[in-house]
């Protein structure tokens, strides 16, 4: 299911269909020893308002989505801009406003600065999983990092996000007479777009792979323009190239597991069974069970993630699913 800032019952058989009352998100950063590269290490927090040892984390923002207030949370807790790796089961509990969710992902820190904020956070302690979980205050974050273990044994915790966007909401087709290729956004499409380039910071794709269609320039031309990716278009990803040579749009599809680094496809509704067809041959039935498979299959400016092992190339290990903030 997507995760959005409406997600508003929790999803946990401890507390069946109780309203959420506070949505909150954060990560486990992690980390190889510098010494030793095959102990895992994790980071952990210490907030001097309540003297306790946590993960950095924090509430939602209006107008953001989990994910981005994950991100934020990093950079502002602990000085931390890095791209958010798989997620994390996140963790319920009360609190005075009643049930508090909170969304985690792994995050792989690769050598980045640490500037804790001196007055949320007034020190980090990079330490073993086993210490942390000794150390966390709150018994229900050990959840998380049992979570962050498991997937390091399997190889599956060092990835690269490899996303799919159906382009933003497009002027009418019934009220466009020229070329089907020049057709443009519509107004409210160009506000999800601007929602699209923030989401997309989350991932920080290096790459741009997109329908030469304006539609989907002007979805992913904010955040190509603000992270200064390469963009690649492909004739294979428009509509028409689709439905009469579908295996092509295929071909670009499997294209982007090859270079090893995080990328995003922007192409259209009618290609989407098509794209998610070469990404399920990646994937385990677990998997395959939670990509779209009716019809619009995304909403406009709705974003898939697959999370892919390093290790395996082309094995995807996570699949989640976000819209940007729609005002």
């Amino acid at each position: 299911m997507p995760l959005s800032s409406d997600a508003l019952v929790a999803d946990q058989t401890d507390h069946p269909g109780e309203a959420v009352a506070v949505t909150a998100a954060g990560a486990v950063p992690w980390r190889l020893n510098p010494v030793r590269k095959d102990a895992l290490e994790v980071l952990l927090i210490h907030r001097p308002r309540y003297d306790d040892w946590s993960w950095p984390k924090g509430k939602i923002d209006p107008g953001e989505t989990i994910p981005e207030c994950a991100a934020r949370e990093l950079e502002e807790e602990i000085g931390l801009r890095a791209p958010l790796g798989i997620p994390l089961p996140p963790i319920h509990y009360h609190v005075p406003a009643g049930l508090k969710v909170v969304h985690y992902w792994a995050v792989d820190v690769d050598g980045g600065a640490l500037r804790p904020d001196g007055k949320e956070v007034d020190s980090v302690l990079w330490c073993s999983p086993e210490k942390a979980a000794r150390l966390l205050s709150n018994p229900s974050d050990v959840g998380p990092l049992e979570h962050l273990v498991a997937a390091h044994q399997r190889g599956e915790l060092d990835t690269l996000p490899l996303l799919v966007v159906r382009h933003a909401k497009a002027k009418p087709r019934s009220s466009w007479s020229k070329a089907e290729g020049d057709r443009p956004l519509a107004a409210t499409g160009m506000r999800q777009a601007q929602a699209v380039g923030r989401l997309l910071q989350v991932w920080k794709p290096s790459r741009v792979v997109s329908s030469p269609w304006l539609r989907c320039v002007a979805t992913i031309a904010p955040y190509a323009k603000a992270a200064d990716a390469k963009v690649k278009l492909h004739e294979a990803l428009t509509e028409h190239r689709h439905a009469r040579h579908p295996h092509k749009t295929a071909a670009v599809v499997e294209s982007l597991f090859d270079k090893q680094r995080p990328v995003v496809l922007c192409t259209h509704r009618p290609a989407l069974p098509t794209v998610f067809a070469q990404l399920a041959k990646h994937m385990n039935s677990r998997l395959r069970a939670l990509l779209p498979s009716t019809d619009p299959y995304l909403a406009p400016g709705e974003v898939l993630v697959c999370h892919v092992a390093h290790g395996s190339k082309t094995k995807v290990v996570a699949v989640e699913r976000f819209r940007p903030f729609d005002d």
